[in-house]
């Protein structure tokens, strides 16, 4: 026997209790907006050393139960120095990661409903409201019909725009081997600009393309950094002459280093003559194309196979949200998909539903549309598309201190 007064775990243990979250849940979004209304008096970049946390929280976890209060004590005295504050106002590196109380009471939703929809009989709405929500996104960037669920394409909701290369980059693979045989993979090519997100490299070796068929071509000042649509047809003429095949094409939208914008049109016309895929990253600048004054940056888009566009970087919601439209989804499916036993069903063996798992890396799957769904209800178009304004029209200001 313990001595009196030694607390033992509950026989009648329940992780969760409704009433019990309702108390914990209020004293955690206290919590979190006097973060948020703290958060300018914290450096943005943590001051701490490397190992300091592991100095700091014991060895073993606990045996016993802890309140709350004491474990957001713990959170203020060591978690919380211990961060890069990206949502403060004095943050200005990477990229903007753009937060909203609609998009938080969509996580909210998303995380309680715990929702893991893999294929649409597994969360019916989970499946129909991405589609929903991926079509409302599309029209309000003008995108074809061709991309669209109401046309002959479709989207999905991936984590980050890394997912969306890698996906759609196996699907090109695929389509390709059916043609030279899978023996001829390391013959494949594919090409980039140099300002191309580095992530493109990674998922070109992750689908088994040799490192040294991975092209990035250079760019220059005069160009505004953008990809030449003559350099890369003399890239694409030399490895074609060399016996390669030319595969991929990743464009972008609003590059990481310089914010460059590559002209689709005339790519698309390189790509055309030699069936190369031309997948458009448009994490960061696509966003900006909700506002008609700034969609003739998406010019020749309906000429391209696939455009991704992250959500999470402009368009107040939380990370994870990239969204990713194709042409053609049969490719993704093909490329991807698995049919287990015991996730067999008869609306996915007619082929009348949008089966998610298929169109990712990934079996699981969270309720993300909701996220989406919420920001675009709860603000309206309208509403972003000042919040894009609001953004440019800071940038020019501070684009005309620097002139001064």
């Amino acid at each position: 026997m313990g001595s009196p007064g030694m607390n033992f775990p509950n026989s009648e243990f329940k992780p969760l209790d409704p009433e019990e979250f309702r108390r914990q849940a209020h004293q955690m979004v206290d919590f979190i907006a006097d973060y948020y209304n703290k958060i300018a008096s914290y450096p943005v970049l943590s001051q701490v050393q490397p190992g300091y946390l592991l100095a700091q929280l014991p060895q073993n976890a606990p045996y016993l139960p802890e309140s709350l209060d004491t474990i957001l004590k713990d959170i203020t005295n060591s978690i919380i120095p211990g961060m890069t504050h990206w949502l403060s106002p004095n943050f200005f590196a990477f990229f903007p990661a753009t937060v909203s109380t609609a998009a938080f009471l969509g996580e909210m939703l998303c995380t309680s409903f715990n929702s893991v929809g893999f294929n649409w009989l597994a969360s019916p709405a989970a499946t129909e409201l991405e589609m929903v929500v991926i079509d409302w996104l599309a029209n309000m960037l003008k995108l074809p019909k061709s991309f669209m669920f109401s046309g002959t394409g479709g989207g999905v909701i991936q984590g980050t725009t890394s997912e969306a290369i890698l996906v759609t980059l196996a699907a090109a693979r695929d389509r390709a081997l059916d043609f030279i045989g899978s023996e001829n993979i390391k013959k494949l090519v594919v090409y980039s600009s140099d300002q191309t997100h580095s992530t493109f490299m990674k998922a070109s070796k992750l689908v088994g393309i040799s490192p040294k068929n991975i092209r990035s071509i250079p760019t220059y000042l005069d160009s505004c950094f953008s990809l030449s649509p003559v350099l890369l047809r003399r890239a694409v003429d030399a490895d074609v002459a060399s016996g390669l095949v030319p595969l991929y094409l990743c464009a972008t939208v609003g590059t990481t280093s310089t914010t460059a914008v590559d002209l689709l049109g005339p790519l698309a016309d390189v790509a055309k003559d030699y069936g190369i895929w031309v997948h458009v990253d448009a994490a960061y600048g696509g966003s900006a194309c909700i506002c008609p004054e700034f969609r003739h940056y998406l010019n020749g888009v309906e000429r391209v196979d696939s455009i991704s566009l992250s959500p999470h970087k402009w368009l107040l919601s939380y990370l994870d949200c990239c969204c990713l439209w194709v042409k053609q989804p049969g490719l993704l499916v093909k490329a991807l998909s698995t049919n287990p036993e015991y996730l067999r069903n008869k609306p996915s063996d007619c082929d009348s539903v949008v089966d998610y798992k298929d169109w990712q890396v990934g079996t699981g799957r969270r309720f993300k549309s909701l996220r989406l769904w919420l920001v675009i209800r709860n603000y309206g178009v309208a509403n972003l598309q000042n919040h894009i304004r609001s953004d440019i029209r800071l940038a020019k200001i501070f684009e005309g201190l620097l002139k001064v």
